[in-house]
């Protein structure tokens, strides 16, 4: 079946098999930012935006996402232009193994999204649906608020 959304920002039409997921999809497609971890939908790595939204690809069907806007982490930014959440995750040291940032960022995203100046424990909340075996979240979430500094282009007062 052909199923046609917006991946990345651009339209896209997927040939997807019936009961097929949407992480199988989107590797299949060449989005290797998204990981298999626990098919759970429990570790995260497996979260990509839908419609803004994270969600565990893992547990959703392609079929499912007619109409639909996808983003990856690939949707983000690149190597040489990295977005600016990408950035502060690198400059705060968030970034250890790299298994897990991709959908610790994309959560990040949809939080500043929506609210651009969390607290300290918004973010964590944020990134509760996440799994890292790397690090004690302290700098993933130094990270979160660097980003929502960055982002609204001032100094965080509280740190």
């Amino acid at each position: 079946m052909i199923v046609k959304l917006t991946l990345n920002g651009r339209p896209t039409e997927l040939e997807v098999d019936n009961g097929e997921l949407l992480l199988d999809s989107l590797r299949n497609a060449g989005f290797l930012g998204v990981k298999r971890g626990c098919e759970t939908a429990t570790c995260g790595a497996c979260v990509v935006l839908v419609d803004g939204r994270p969600m565990y690809s893992c547990v959703l069907f392609s079929g499912a996402m007619e109409g639909r806007s996808i983003t990856t982490i690939e949707g983000l930014g690149t190597p040489n232009d990295p977005h600016p959440i990408q950035q502060a995750f690198v400059d705060e040291a968030g970034v250890q193994c790299g298994f897990c940032v991709p959908g610790i960022v994309l959560s990040t995203k949809a939080l500043l999204d929506e609210n651009p100046r969390p607290t300290e424990a918004e973010a964590r909340e944020a990134l509760d649906g996440h799994l890292c075996r790397c690090t004690g979240y302290v700098k993933q979430v130094k990270a979160v608020l660097t980003a929502a500094d960055r982002l609204a282009g001032e100094g965080r007062a509280d740190g």
